[in-house]
């Protein structure tokens, strides 16, 4: 029997190292290079959460696209699934609404390069992301300002075709 448990927990540990890697301190916001499905992209993330497994996630393809996982406390979205999410920091509240990205299995959303919520997220405190549906997550924005930055000085500036090659 415990052979057994032991298998499961085993599967169970390589499955969560399975996951994408977004290793942000849940002390403030950093910015590196991360793993994509088409490269490697500079991401800008931060945890946070009631477990701490909750993560939001910018990075720069053609424009801004924010990411948002839930995390393990929040409600898992059946497919097609999207929603608005309440953004509040600083005194004021961003709606944005995000679309399930389902390989991933976390929300995303497409931003301007000049964006409320992207101004909203560079202030000080914590941001709450909030949604009817989804719950509320806080989020410090300890170091944001620097790794979103980092993040939007790269937008726009794609590599020609066969580059690093």
């Amino acid at each position: 029997m415990k052979a057994g448990y032991l298998v499961v927990a085993g599967a169970v540990a390589a499955l969560q190292a399975a996951q994408p890697a977004f290793a942000a301190s849940c002390g403030g916001w950093s910015a590196k290079m991360e793993e994509d499905e088409g490269g490697s992209v500079l991401t800008a993330s931060v945890c946070g959460g009631p477990k701490g497994d909750a993560h939001l996630m910018l990075a720069c393809f053609d424009t801004p696209v924010l990411s948002y996982d839930l995390g393990t406390a929040g409600q898992q979205p059946e497919s097609g699934a999207s929603g608005a999410f309440d953004f509040k920091a600083d005194g004021k509240t961003v709606t944005k609404t995000l679309q399930l990205e389902e390989m991933y299995g976390y929300f995303t959303v497409d931003l301007a390069k000049v964006d409320p919520l992207l101004d909203l997220l560079r202030s000080k405190g914590d941001v709450s992301v909030s949604s009817a549906k989804y719950g509320a997550s806080s989020f410090p924005l300890k170091g944001s300002s620097g790794a979103i930055g980092k993040v939007l000085a790269q937008c726009g500036k794609a590599k020609p075709a066969g580059d690093g090659d």
